[in-house]
Formats: C-alpha cells, structure tokens, sequence
C-alpha cells in the first residue's frame, strides 16, 4: 500500500489553495486582533460554511488580499 506522501500531487498551474485566517495572520505576522480589523476594513474574505456548522469558516485568497493591501496601503487604511 502507498504512503500518504506517495499520493501527493502538485496543484494545477496557478492554482493556490485559500488561506485560513491562521495561515494568513502567519503569512503577515501579525494577530487576529489585526486581520479582523482588516476584514472590518473591507478586505476580501471568502465565507463557507460547513455542514453542521454554526460557526462560519473564512478562507482568504492570496492574490486578493495582496492586492487589497497594496491599494489600502496607498491610502495608509492597512498597517499591520
């Protein structure tokens, strides 16, 4: 039987997987205090909800937040 680390499989050509709100504040190194004023700001957030699930999940897209952090850091609205 294969191992787990067999079956892994690159993701297609610019494919990127969305982030978790850890993964992002990770990825910024900052706290979830910041990123959840971020998404009060407006910063484009990707809600799902799970079966079962009361409590909603967010997944943020890379290229997106980027660009949102680009033109709010112009406006001087996005400090970490």
């Amino acid at each position: 039987m294969p191992k787990k680390s067999d079956r892994r499989v690159p993701l297609p050509a610019g494919l990127l997987p969305l982030l978790s709100q850890p993964e992002l504040e990770t990825y910024y190194g900052v706290s979830d205090w910041t990123v959840l004023r971020w998404i009060e700001a407006g910063m484009p957030v990707h809600r799902l909800r799970t079966t079962g699930e009361k409590k909603e999940a967010r997944r943020f897209d890379l290229a997106e937040v980027q660009a949102w952090m680009a033109q709010h850091s112009e406006q001087g609205t996005a400090s970490a």
